[in-house]
């Protein structure tokens, strides 16, 4: 926590650190480095697997002179890469690149005029792959700060106050966040303010809230593929797709969409993937019929604007709600979270149906573990099919087909399946529906095909042998639901699904 009281400057500006000395240093060592390397930064690596890092400064009163820089590695510390020049020094500035830094790390990267002592150096730089956390609560994580998982060394956080740091629980911290679309106020609703540095310790000692599924995802992920991972939280509890409109771009740290825009600009401009958990806040019966196209318009603007056509897309489908006040909206938001998954490319989705509730809709901390590991394995699956502990993952269990096998026994059929379909205790979740029958079916027993280790048979009270029926999974806001597959990757809501 102490770490959000110190080396508060922005992640770009290693000069703060350099200041206080520059006065007493010959003017012929004079050198700074404006725009570049930060401890603990994390770069998007290439299709090289490398990274181009650039670096931008000035020297004053060493026009004429080269800048080089040197990369040590750290732990064990050796030269990765000897002194290479970066740039002349032209009216007091300098410029370069320090071209193809392996995938890997971490890296101590120095900075010289030539000839002189080092002046510049950044620590615990790594390589790898950047990853967007946006959506709503369960996404900014308002799980118990309590058992929690430390965060693995390759894996860092640039923290809402564009700040690098190692990632520790609470990833994202609002009412301290850089954009103010974020800061939230009791007082006044309407100007809202940034808390102030002078309250920020006892607001971090008085929190009890705030894990969420970030960390376990970069964890999982970094374990299974050795790349390191850098952490851009962006997410925000109770916002709608309304609130994350790529229409307010132009309003960058006043709106939701333009804060996560200049964020991932400020973090280099190119990341690995996306991760999404929102749309409890559009499944009410008269917004939900809109969701489906408002994510699709919005998955489609993401990748426009990152300027990366192909970007890696991976969301959760939302999960469980205790509310008496209906149920429609849900399942259609669901259902369409479900589809979209089968009509866009490079895109993903986790179920969470299964989730244990610390509250009528907030995933537990050992659930959002479970998520985030579940986000890791698909990553892994999609995006590392030449890495051997993810060949042979599946993204876990879809359904494909629902047949009337008997009077009162339904065979649904699935695919992408990791081994075969489980459950803790007995296998639950379905609904049966009768169009316009006056008397619904009731699903009384449900196991595993013996034929089939990827299908379930259904039982149901008897209905007519010509009723047209429907399967649902996890019908309603509430609904218990427990079956995954032998990788933990959970059957999703589905439904209404025609019985053949």
């Amino acid at each position: 926590m102490n770490r959000l009281l110190i080396g508060r400057r922005p992640a770009r500006a290693l000069e703060v650190l350099l200041l206080l000395g520059l006065a007493m240093l010959p003017a012929t060592a004079q050198l700074r480095l404006i725009r570049g390397a930060a401890d603990y930064q994390v770069y998007q690596r290439g299709v090289s697997n490398a990274a181009d890092i650039p670096l931008y400064g000035d020297a004053h009163g060493n026009d004429g002179k080269q800048v080089e820089a040197r990369i040590l590695r750290m732990n064990p510390s050796r030269e990765e890469r000897g002194w290479t020049t970066l740039g002349t020094v032209t009216g007091s500035r300098w410029t370069g690149v320090l071209a193809a830094v392996p995938t890997g790390g971490p890296y101590a990267i120095e900075i010289r005029v030539a000839g002189a002592e080092p002046l510049v150096r950044a620590t615990n730089v790594l390589v790898g792959d950047l990853w967007v956390l946006a959506g709503q609560s369960n996404m900014e994580g308002v799980g118990d700060l309590r058992d929690l998982e430390p965060g693995d060394p390759r894996v860092n956080s640039f923290d809402m106050t564009d700040t690098w740091a190692p990632a520790e629980e609470p990833l994202h911290f609002l009412a301290y966040a850089l954009d103010r679309v974020h800061w939230r106020s009791g007082r006044n609703p309407n100007q809202p303010e940034r808390l102030p540095a002078s309250m920020l310790e006892e607001a971090l000692r008085n929190r009890t809230k705030g894990a969420g599924l970030g960390l376990p995802f970069a964890n999982e992920l970094v374990k299974l593929t050795g790349v390191p991972i850098g952490l851009l939280p962006c997410a925000h509890g109770g916002t709608s797709m309304d609130q994350w409109d790529p229409a307010k771009k132009e309003m960058v740290g006043d709106s939701l969409y333009g804060s996560m825009l200049r964020r991932v600009q400020a973090a280099g401009g190119k990341v690995a993937g996306v991760l999404w958990y929102q749309g409890e806040s559009d499944a009410g019966d008269s917004a939900a019929p809109l969701y489906e196209e408002k994510f699709r318009r919005f998955i489609a603007a993401v990748r426009s604007d990152f300027g990366q056509p192909d970007l890696p897309f991976y969301y959760a489908q939302i999960g469980l709600h205790i509310n008496p006040a209906g149920h429609d909206g849900w399942d259609v938001v669901q259902e369409a979270e479900r589809t979209l998954e089968l009509e866009i490319p490079h895109v993903g989705m986790v179920a969470t149906v299964d989730a244990v509730l610390d509250d009528r809709i907030h995933a537990s901390v050992e659930s959002l573990k479970t998520i985030g590991q579940r986000f890791a394995r698909l990553a892994c699956h999609q995006q590392f099919p030449d890495v051997a502990a993810c060949q042979g993952i599946e993204r876990g269990p879809r359904p494909a087909r629902a047949e009337r096998i008997a009077p009162r026994v339904i065979r649904l059929e699935c695919e992408t399946v990791n081994g075969k379909l489980t459950a803790a205790g007995k296998m639950w979740g379905f609904t049966v529906v009768s169009p316009g029958a006056q008397q619904q079916p009731e699903v009384f027993k449900v196991v595993r095909d013996p034929a089939n280790p990827s299908a379930l048979l259904v039982h149901f009270q008897e209905a007519p042998v010509g009723a047209q029926l429907q399967l649902y999974y996890s019908k309603g806001r509430y609904s218990y639901a427990n079956i995954v597959d032998e990788a933990d990757m959970a059957l999703p809501a589905f439904g209404p699904m025609p019985v053949q």
